[in-house]
């Protein structure tokens, strides 16, 4: 397994390997042959005359230099690459370069929208010591931005509770989600949310793990709960539909990376009926 380990300091020599996460209009420039799907390298960039603006440094994984940075949008992009959504390549990406592009992804989402100041309106810089953006004229400093959202595995006896959003695919379920308001636990947004979307409450909630979705800016923090009190009664403005499923009669449900995941194969390790 490879490892990633973080830093904002770009090396003082150009490095021998290197790995360039660019993005354009928030699609992953990735190089295709056949099947195969890769990441870029400088020398790569170079030989299709490609010339990323407001790149980061973001840390080195293993012993590659990984930098994430941005195109603009009418800059055409060769017919043997690609610009993909970055769900589009979960399966298609070792999941080591997945995480590191999410992090690439937020960075460039976060570079974007705070190049001036939100106080003022001066331009902003980056700051020498820290990832973080200041402003000279008035010091207000932004570091990137994180939106806190739940996610929760609501048990139900031997059943698991999902919903089919309206922003997914047909048949498509998973547990349920939303994000955390000012002033609230964790554990308060998992009841609120699972009552808000389909009215039922929910008691023993228990800390399962977290996952940074960057979607562009979210940390899922996971848990599980159980089943208190109710009856299913949808959401519209956001569930179409939710039901009770056991382990042995899932739905479509989402891919292996994910943490939504990771709560429902924990829930059928526990609850398989055969």
């Amino acid at each position: 397994m490879m490892t990633f380990k973080p830093d904002f300091k770009p090396p003082t020599n150009q490095p021998q390997r290197d790995l360039w996460f660019v993005y354009q209009d928030q699609k992953l420039i990735v190089k295709v042959s056949g099947d195969t799907f890769s990441i870029p390298r400088s020398p790569d960039l170079r030989q299709v005359n490609l010339s990323p603006i407001r790149e980061q440094y973001l840390g080195a994984l293993d012993d590659r230099h990984c930098y994430a940075a941005e195109l603009p949008p009418d800059v055409p992009i060769p017919n043997e690459w690609s610009a993909s959504g970055l769900r589009e390549l979960f399966g298609l990406l070792e999941d080591e370069f997945i995480w590191v592009a999410g992090r690439a992804n937020q960075l460039v989402d976060w570079n974007q929208s705070h190049q001036f100041c939100g106080r003022c309106a001066n331009p902003t810089e980056d700051k020498i010591d820290e990832r973080a953006k200041i402003c000279h004229q008035c010091g207000l400093i932004n570091y990137p931005r994180l939106s806190p959202a739940i996610i929760v595995a609501v048990r139900k006896g031997n059943q698991i509770l999902l919903a089919h959003n309206k922003r997914f695919r047909a048949g498509y379920y998973s547990v349920l989600a939303g994000f955390v308001e000012p002033g609230e636990t964790l554990e308060g947004c998992v009841k609120r949310e699972v009552f808000e979307e389909v009215n039922i409450k929910v008691k023993d909630i228990r800390y399962f793990g977290s996952q940074p979705w960057p979607f562009p800016n979210s940390l899922m923090v996971a848990f599980t709960a159980e089943y208190a009190d109710g009856e299913i009664k949808v959401n519209k403005n956001e569930i179409v539909d939710a039901g009770w499923f056991s382990a042995d009669n899932l739905p479509r449900i989402p891919p292996k990376i994910t943490i939504a995941r990771w709560l429902i194969d924990w829930f059928k390790t526990n609850h398989q009926t055969g």
